[in-house]
């Protein structure tokens, strides 16, 4: 049993804190496979609960997020535990020099007893082996609770990020993706996608959220080409089992070239994953942006997207990262 720490804090891994109050104390302990559906039934609950769903457990239907993540990094997912049953889950990933903490839920009849910063302390260990120079996460901008929360841990507010969706008429240009070439072309294009996100910010790295999409089939990397060379690249999840909601094509993450027509080449590409979405039996396109890349905000704006929901990006340490007006990145770190 572990010493208590100030501010009920504990450390990561198979660890009980007892409580002073009487009640039960959490356990907070790796996440596994044999957890995911409650972990999934808390994450829906949590979240359809804060939008004020008249069905909670209808919260993203359609999308398996907590599988989905867990699959690609079993060893950066935790669960808040009471009484033998799962309350609560935290999952970080990495994308090279950069994490993405989220998301982390815990059933609502337990909330303000501290556990999100248990389940945040369990991470912390994770992200600090990584050796990233930051770490992001979204949150509810109109919530003082969620932003006093992670304030405690580091992170710091910046600008609101805008969920878009788009409704799809049908397919209306060629599309290339990674899974159409052959393994030669893909190593290439593999690295030009490394290429563009380290021009974008020294070290992002998608290259595990790619793997992600290709090994669960779960989606595909739309490509787009300035000549010949790859000058943008979007990952895209849809159908089941995929974080996309049911008749939806999800861009989790598109960057294009920094250079002289970014617009261009994110508008090319936005063009192809539209294309893609309705190919694969899609109606419906949805991508975030952080408001401070103005350009790309605009693109999305322009090709008729509009914001179905905001929030905020929380950064640690407070810095700017790849949220600038010249990164034409779409994402939402959810």
């Amino acid at each position: 049993m572990c010493r208590r720490r100030p501010r009920g804090r504990v450390s990561p891994g198979w660890c009980t804190v007892p409580r002073t109050d009487g009640t039960a104390p959490i356990t907070v302990a790796p996440l596994e496979r044999a957890d995911l559906a409650a972990a999934d039934r808390v994450f829906r609950l949590a979240f359809g609960t804060i939008l004020g769903l008249e069905e909670p457990l209808r919260f993203a239907d359609g999308a398996d997020p907590i599988r989905s993540r867990w699959t690609a990094s079993p060893d950066a997912a935790f669960k808040a535990v009471l009484d033998g049953e799962l309350v609560g889950s935290a999952f970080v990933r990495r994308w090279g020099s950069f994490a993405v903490f989220g998301p982390l839920t815990v059933r609502p009849d337990l909330w303000e007893r501290g556990i999100g910063s248990r389940l945040w302390d369990a991470c912390l260990p994770v992200v600090d082996g990584w050796d990233v120079s930051q770490t992001g996460l979204f949150t509810f901008a109109e919530s003082t609770k969620h932003v006093h929360l992670y304030r405690k841990h580091g992170f710091w507010p910046r600008f609101l990020t805008a969920l878009t969706e788009k409704p799809l008429a049908g397919a209306a240009v060629s599309v290339e993706t990674l899974a159409t070439l052959g393994d030669r072309d893909r190593a290439e294009a593999l690295e030009a996608c490394r290429a563009i996100a380290g021009a974008i910010f020294p070290g992002l790295d998608l290259a595990r959220e790619i793997e992600t999409v290709m090994e669960q089939d779960v989606g595909d990397v739309v490509l787009v080409r300035d000549e010949a060379a790859v000058a943008g690249f979007a990952v895209c999840h849809v159908g089941p089992g995929s974080e996309a909601v049911r008749g939806t094509c999800y861009v989790k993450f598109a960057a294009v070239c920094p250079g002289d027509r970014p617009r261009e080449l994110l508008g090319a590409l936005l063009d192809s994953c539209e294309s893609f979405a309705a190919r694969r039996g899609a109606t419906r396109l949805e991508a975030g942006v952080s408001l401070a890349r103005e350009g790309a905000a605009q693109v999305l704006a322009e090709r008729g997207h509009r914001t179905f929901r905001q929030g905020v990006g929380m950064h640690r340490p407070n810095g700017e990262a790849f949220n600038r007006p010249d990164a034409f990145v779409l994402d939402d770190w959810r």
